[in-house]
């Protein structure tokens, strides 16, 4: 299935959407790495491994790889392939879960995608972020490389099941190290300056007008916490 999506579905993503990649030489070729990136639409955690030399690892819901029958287990092969690691999101521990799949897949030297917003954008905005990203490169000393994605929310607007034919650019940033806070991830304050810092990167590469506030959806009557 890897050999499928990467000499296959990847070249065919390339040639049907044509994506503007920038920056991808500034993933480093080794040990772990934090791809931090803004997020306009589902599609964004397909655009990325396709575009990206390394494996990525994201996560994904739980019920996507317990379908069944042949459609189910090829669907569940299928994201494994791409990187997705199962998370039960509807567990009151979901957080903390999401937390340590992404340590465990950087403490083996891998690549792991984050969005910080954590949800997608609903108003083209940047909204503030969550310091998750920033508790995982302190935790394990992974290089943080922001990214930033134009023109995903023309391809699969919010509500639209399959995508649609529309340019996209995808720019990777240069990577953002922090061992110099090495010792102090259990500061909030350390936390929340390493997440702005890495928000500040996405806002110049997606070209995104940022706000320091959480994203909220019309259904949530509370802010997310940090």
């Amino acid at each position: 299935m890897q050999l499928l999506i990467r000499y296959v579905l990847a070249p065919l993503v390339r040639l049907l959407w044509r994506p503007a990649v920038h920056g991808a030489d500034r993933i480093p070729a080794h040990g772990p790495v934090i791809l931090a990136a803004n997020h306009r639409a589902a599609v964004d955690t397909a655009f990325i491994p396709l575009v990206a030399a390394r494996r990525v690892a994201f996560l994904g819901k739980a019920e996507y790889f317990t379908g069944r029958g042949v459609r189910g287990r090829l669907m569940a092969s299928f994201l494994r392939a791409l990187g997705y690691i199962p998370v039960d999101r509807g567990n009151a521990r979901a957080g903390l879960a999401a937390l340590a799949a992404g340590r465990d897949v950087l403490r083996a030297g891998g690549v792991f995608g984050i969005y910080p917003e954590g949800t997608r954008s609903l108003d083209g905005r940047l909204h503030r972020g969550h310091t998750g990203v920033a508790s995982l490169a302190l935790a394990t000393g992974a290089v943080v490389v922001p990214v930033g994605l134009r023109g995903t929310e023309r391809v699969q607007p919010v509500g639209r099941v399959f995508p649609r034919l529309a340019r996209v650019e995808i720019r990777f940033g240069a990577p953002l190290e922090f061992s110099r806070y090495e010792g102090l991830e259990g500061s909030a304050a350390i936390r929340r300056a390493v997440t702005d810092e890495i928000m500040d990167a996405i806002a110049d590469l997606s070209g995104q007008t940022y706000v320091d506030s959480y994203h909220r959806r019309p259904d949530q009557s509370l802010p997310a916490a940090a």
